[in-house]
């Protein structure tokens, strides 16, 4: 059996190529260029590193492997589709940007599957081969959340849904029931950072837009996460149970309880 992968920066790809490995798959990979790993090629059984912007390249480049299912898996800053001159999109490329009616992940992901399926390549949840990803319900590290705690939690909780139904981001920052910083097209890591330019203690909520296909997008937390909210000086991370992925999850709560960081998982109706 056989998996394609399309691969984007950061830990994830390579904990994924790796485990699939492990289980017997032929690992068929697309590195984005200037994102990936060359530490992927070490798990690939056949490897190729493509811009972003030749979506026909990978597209040919899967079919020629014959790749009938493809994970999606790994960081791609939102702020790329602006920056032309590096993407360099092809024909194909161009056609799908420009058919999106607004710019927001969820359309430009739906865009993407909707060209690999008429090419009859499936695009399949990563929970498919790594179910132990998903971030468990409760705490998850030494220290526990106070009352008052609980209270932003739940308001932030609330804040990070509204932004997702729009189409905005995934992440919010609060504190004493004021909303910091709102996730856009910096991505996590720099909204966290930001809020920590105004206030220290802040908490941190991540969570799944309410019409989020998490085969295309899942939010995604790991030990980059604590040590950037480490230098930012906020103390909570509340992920949504059953639909964020948490990487490396002994390393990360091992990491978090070193730096004073509480990390909980939670579920609402």
């Amino acid at each position: 059996m056989q998996v394609g992968v399309v691969a984007g920066g950061g830990f994830l790809p390579i904990i994924f190529t790796k485990e699939l490995k492990k289980r017997g798959y032929k690992v068929i990979t697309v590195a984005l260029e200037g994102f990936a790993d060359r530490e992927l090629l070490k798990y690939s059984d056949v490897f190729e590193s493509i811009n972003i912007g030749k979506a026909g390249q990978i597209i040919d480049f899967l079919k020629k492997n014959n790749v009938k299912e493809v994970v999606l898996t790994g960081k791609v800053p939102k702020k790329i589709i602006f920056e032309r001159e590096k993407i360099k999109p092809d024909l194909r490329a161009l056609k799908m940007l420009f058919s999106a009616k607004i710019r927001g992940d969820n359309e430009l992901l739906q865009i993407v599957e909707k060209e690999l399926s008429a090419e009859g390549i499936k695009i399949v949840n990563i929970l498919k081969f790594c179910p132990e990803l998903l971030t468990p319900e409760g705490v998850l590290t030494k220290r526990k959340p106070t009352t008052d705690d609980w209270k932003d939690i739940d308001y932030g909780f609330e804040i990070a849904k509204e932004i997702g139904k729009l189409d905005i981001g995934q992440t919010v920052v609060v504190k004493e029931r004021s909303v910091l910083a709102v996730e856009a097209i910096e991505g996590t890591d720099e909204t966290i950072l930001r809020a920590g330019r105004f206030v220290r203690d802040s908490i941190v909520v991540k969570v799944s837009k309410p019409q989020q296909n998490l085969k295309l997008d899942p939010p995604v937390a790991g030990v980059d996460t604590i040590l950037t909210m480490e230098k930012a000086k906020a103390k909570i991370l509340a992920l949504e149970a059953g639909k964020t992925l948490l990487i490396e999850k002994e390393k990360t709560i091992e990491k978090a309880d070193e730096m004073n960081i509480i990390v909980v998982g939670v579920k609402k109706p």
